[in-house]
């Protein structure tokens, strides 16, 4: 059996192994491509130098090259370095020319340079050669016209590339080794830069451990500005989820507070068997049926609202309650003016319910006029909707008592009065807030219900 836990959340690895791969990738190339260019430049640099001293040894031999009576070659002054009169010393010369003996250096003893006779060049040039099977060479050659001489001469030198080799794998050991140094110090230094530059992750995954154990419910340490806007949402989270429990603890205790009154008058009438037990357990138990209705109703829009972005058209819900209250109230005449496309930040459901509530009510206790309008003050942020009637409007001592639960003017007409309660708490859930005020056309009851728009959006 697996050990690992049924809830597991799913990852994509880990963002270090990441981080360094990456920093790893990277250092291989930049010193790969680095160390090419750089071996290129310093064994470039070497082989320069080692031409540089077969060329200052041709110059010397063509400074002192001339042309005896019998019209052959000679030098008239011993070139310097002791290596050319050492049999196979590694360093050697020769001149040749078309029709003559080649005159060469006694190092050569009795091998000779082989030269092409139909190259000619008057600048010297450098090559490489294996004609000696044990010995590779570095050879510079330059055909010139001696003075006094119809023959074209070819000067040669050349010399054994094990020096010019060892200078070279000397130089690509020390590239070698200054890399590889280079390389575990960058290696180490992405490690070390990974750790640090990750740790404040872990601080706030220490935080919030610390938050669990301790009882506490926010993330307060001092973390880097990189960091610091996660743990803001973090917060908002938490205290998100915190307002949602009390509100959940504070709706629990109202629904219990409000239900124990009726159903210590039910338990009083039935223990004591009063007589008027069916009346009372029917009263009491409309009163239980509000309440619940009111906690209910509260209950499901702190729910949606915990989904996030929430959205709804407020010319759809305003047409759509119409068309349900049209067929209830046949006799009232309904107008609906202003910006039908305006988009608030509340579900759907909600806001049919709290329009329905509204226009309802102005139906039932208006004249028989009722006047909807859409977005007039075209907000930024916010979108009204006004719900006016012709009827005898709301004192305005009683606009604020209006509004608590089960409070009614008109007794005479069905109801509980559980109404704008609902369309208050519900509107508040949401951040808005509703208003009573006297409609200046009707002459009635103005309703003001205001609602925050969708962020970014004005319709």
């Amino acid at each position: 059996m697996s050990d690992a836990p049924v809830n597991a959340i799913p990852h994509t690895g880990s963002l270090s192994r990441r981080m360094m791969l990456i920093a790893a990738a990277w250092i291989a190339v930049l010193l790969l491509g680095g160390g090419i260019a750089l071996d290129k430049t310093l064994t470039g640099q070497v082989t320069r130098n080692f031409d540089a001293q077969l060329s200052n040894l041709l110059n010397g031999m063509i400074a002192s090259a001339e042309v005896g009576q019998d019209g052959e070659v000679f030098l008239n002054r011993p070139l310097g370095d002791q290596r050319l009169l050492e049999p196979n010393s590694g360093l050697y010369w020769q001149i040749r020319g078309d029709g003559h003996d080649d005159f060469p250096s006694r190092s050569l003893w009795d091998r000779s340079i082989d030269v092409r006779l139909d190259l000619i060049d008057k600048e010297p040039h450098a090559y490489d050669t294996t004609q000696f099977p044990t010995e590779p060479l570095r050879v510079m050659e330059r055909s010139i016209r001696l003075p006094g001489s119809d023959t074209v001469w070819w000067f040669t030198v050349a010399e054994r590339r094990a020096e010019l080799d060892e200078q070279i794998g000397r130089v690509r050991r020390i590239l070698v080794r200054s890399f590889v140094v280079l390389g575990l110090g960058l290696l180490v230094m992405a490690m070390l830069q990974t750790w640090l530059g990750l740790g404040p992750l872990r601080g706030v995954r220490l935080a919030i451990q610390k938050m669990r154990s301790s009882g506490a419910n926010r993330v307060t340490e001092p973390l880097p500005l990189e960091v610091q806007p996660l743990v803001e949402e973090l917060n908002g989270l938490l205290a998100h989820s915190e307002r949602q429990a009390e509100e959940a603890r504070t709706h629990a205790g109202n629904l219990a507070h409000a239900l124990k009154t009726p159903l210590t008058v039910v338990m009083n009438a039935a223990t004591a068997r009063a007589e008027d037990l069916p009346d009372t357990v029917i009263r009491e138990a409309a009163v239980m049926r509000r309440q619940v209705d009111h906690h209910l109703a509260r209950a499901r829009a702190v729910g949606r609202r915990a989904v996030g972005q929430a959205r709804a058209s407020v010319g759809e819900s305003v047409e759509a309650v119409l068309r349900a209250v049209t067929v209830l109230y046949e006799k009232a005449r309904f107008d609906l003016d202003g910006n039908r496309a305006a988009v608030v930040a509340i579900e759907r459901q909600d806001l049919d319910e709290i329009l329905g509530n509204l226009i309802e009510n102005a139906a039932k206790y208006g004249g028989g006029s009722v006047f909807v309008t859409l977005d007039p003050t075209g907000e930024a942020d916010w979108c009204e909707v006004w719900v006016e009637d012709d009827g005898l409007g709301i004192p305005a001592e009683e606009r604020t008592r209006i509004f608590d639960r089960g409070a009614r003017l008109d007794t005479g007409k069905p109801g509980t009065g559980l109404g704008l309660a609902i369309v208050r708490d519900v509107a508040e859930i949401y951040g808005g807030s509703v208003s009573l005020d006297e409609s200046e056309d009707l002459g009635g009851l103005l309703v003001k219900l205001r609602l925050p728009r969708v962020r970014g959006k004005k319709s």
